[in-house]
C-alpha cells in the first residue's frame, strides 16, 4: 500500500521548515519562549492564508505546514546528535500494545485522512501503550502502522482517535485514554524490564497482577540491576517520552555509598565536570553526608540518563561504589517507600511533573 502523507509534500515541507527556523527574527524567538506550547502564535494560521482558497499555493496544505512548522520551532533539540527517526530500529522496536477484541472493521473513505484539529498519530500511538512517543515514531517510520487501511509512512499525521482504524503489525490496537502513574522502589538485583528471557526478576514480575487486569505500563527509564530505588511506570507515553529525554534535563538524586573518604574539593570537581569515555559529566549539586571506616556516602544530583553514569562517574574521579540508590526523579520522592513496593502518585506529583517537561 502507498505511504500516506496528510501535511502537505514530505519534502518541501521539511525544506520550508528549516528555511523558516533559520529566517526567524528575534522578536519571533522571544514570542516562542513566551508562548512555548504555541497556542496563540498563530503563525500555523496565517501560513495557512498566505496563499488564499484551496487549490492555491498555501490553501489546506498551507495550513498544515504553517502547523508543522510552529510544532517543530518550539521543540528544545537535542543536545548531540540528530534527531532522525531510525527507521531500522523501529524495525525490531517492540510493539507493546494491546490488541482489540473486535478486529473485523471495514474501513470508509480512501485511507488515512488528514484532521487538521486532531491528535498527532505518535501521540495516539503512545497513549494506545505501544511505546514512548519516540518508539512509535519508530514504528511509523518501519512502515509497521496502518490508519484506515493505508500504511503511513510521514511522520505528524493528525487523525481522530475516536474514528480512526489503527493497526500496528496488522492488529487494530485499543485507544486507552484511562492513564496509570505509579512509583516502584526497585531493589537490587531486578532488572529494569517488563519481561526477561532469561528468567531472571525483573519490574514486570513486580505489576504482572495490574498487567494480567489489563493495565499496559511501561517504565520510564532504566536503573542497573545493582542499582536500587525509584523508578517510575505508566501508560502515558507523551509524558514518558519527555521524562526519558536529555534536553528536558529532568533532575535525578541519588545516594551513594563510595569506597574511600572523599575531601572537600570532590564537590566542585563534579560540578565542573568530569571526562568519561562517551563525553563529559557534571553534577548539578553534591553533598558529602558521612565518612565511616574508609567509605563515604554521599548524595548528588544530575540530569544525565547515559547507562551506568553515576558508577562510572564516580569511579572515574577514584571513588568505586559500593551501593547506589536513586531517591528523587524531579519532583517524585521515594520517602520511606519499601523495596518492592508500588505506590500510585498523587495529583500534586503528576500536575510537577508535567509542568517539569512543559506539558
Amino acid at each position: 500500500m502507498a505511504s500516506a502523507s496528510r501535511d502537505g509534500t514530505p519534502g518541501k515541507r521539511r525544506d520550508n521548515d528549516r528555511r523558516d527556523k533559520s529566517s526567524r527574527d528575534k522578536s519571533s524567538r522571544d514570542k516562542d519562549k513566551l508562548n512555548p506550547r504555541g497556542k496563540a502564535s498563530g503563525r500555523g494560521e496565517s501560513a495557512g492564508r498566505k496563499g488564499g482558497p484551496a487549490g492555491k499555493r498555501g490553501g489546506p496544505a498551507g495550513e498544515r505546514r504553517g502547523a508543522g512548522q510552529h510544532q517543530q520551532s518550539t521543540r528544545k533539540p537535542h543536545r548531540k546528535g540528530s534527531s532522525r527517526v531510525d527507521a531500522e530500529t523501529g524495525k525490531i522496536r517492540l510493539n507493546n500494545s494491546k490488541p482489540a477484541r473486535n478486529q473485523l472493521v471495514e474501513f470508509d473513505g480512501d485511507g488515512a485522512t488528514y484532521v487538521a484539529d486532531g491528535m498527532r498519530l505518535q501521540k495516539v500511538l503512545a497513549a494506545a501503550g505501544v511505546g514512548s512517543r519516540r518508539g512509535a515514531e519508530e514504528l511509523i517510520a518501519a512502515g509497521r502502522v496502518e490508519v484506515d487501511g493505508e500504511v503511513v509512512l510521514e511522520q505528524g499525521l493528525r487523525i481522530d482517535p475516536n474514528t480512526a482504524i489503527i493497526k500496528v503489525d496488522g492488529a487494530r490496537v485499543v485507544i486507552d485514554e484511562t492513564k496509570q502513574y505509579l512509583a516502584l522502589n526497585k531493589p537490587k538485583g531486578w532488572h529494569s524490564t517488563m519481561s526477561d528471557d532469561q528468567g531472571r526478576p525483573c519490574i514486570g514480575d513486580l505489576v504482572a497482577e495490574r498487567v494480567m487486569a489489563g493495565q499496559r505500563l511501561f517504565h520510564v527509564g532504566r536503573l542497573d540491576a545493582d542499582t536500587e530505588g525509584l523508578i517510575l511506570l505508566t501508560n502515558d507515553g507523551e509524558l514518558a517520552h519527555r521524562l526519558m529525554h536529555p534536553s528536558y534535563e529532568v533532575p535525578k538524586t541519588y545516594l551513594a555509598t563510595v569506597r574511600g573518604e572523599v575531601g572537600r574539593g570532590l564537590g566542585r570537581k563534579l560540578r565542573q565536570g568530569v571526562e568519561l569515555e562517551d563525553g563529559p559529566v557534571s553534577v548539578d549539586s553534591f553533598a558529602l553526608l558521612e565518612v565511616h571506616q574508609g567509605e563515604s556516602l554521599v548524595r548528588l544530583t544530575l540530569h544525565e540518563g547515559r547507562k551506568r553514569v553515576v558508577r562510572r562517574l564516580l569511579s572515574e574521579v577514584g571513588f568505586p561504589v559500593i551501593r547506589l540508590v536513586r531517591t528523587d526523579i524531579g519532583p517524585v520522592s521515594l520517602g520511606k517507600q519499601r523495596p518492592g513496593s508500588l505506590r500510585a502518585l498523587d495529583k500534586k506529583e503528576i500536575g510537577a511533573l508535567y509542568k517539569g517537561v512543559g506539558m
